[in-house]
């Protein structure tokens, strides 16, 4: 799913999670709904694959949620 041999690479979380975390980027200290939209008008993304994608950017650390229930991006 990181590096997809059977699918479109659009649907790869490596691209997905690149338009994710520059809408984040833009738009730091924002609601999870809000960061969808956002990134929904960049890409056409379904509501798994852009959770997906912020998992992984969770996993590798460069997401973080405050203490407001709102993602930040971590520098």
């Amino acid at each position: 799913m990181l590096l997809p041999k059977d699918i479109l690479p659009t649907h790869s979380l490596y691209f997905v999670g690149g338009y994710v975390l520059s809408s984040l980027k833009d738009n730091n200290n924002i609601k999870l709904l809000d960061l969808y939209l956002i990134t929904k008008e960049k890409i056409k993304v379904s509501i798994s694959i852009f959770i997906l994608s912020l998992d992984w950017l969770f996993l590798i650390g460069v997401v973080t949620e405050n203490n407001e229930g709102n993602l930040e991006y971590v520098h």
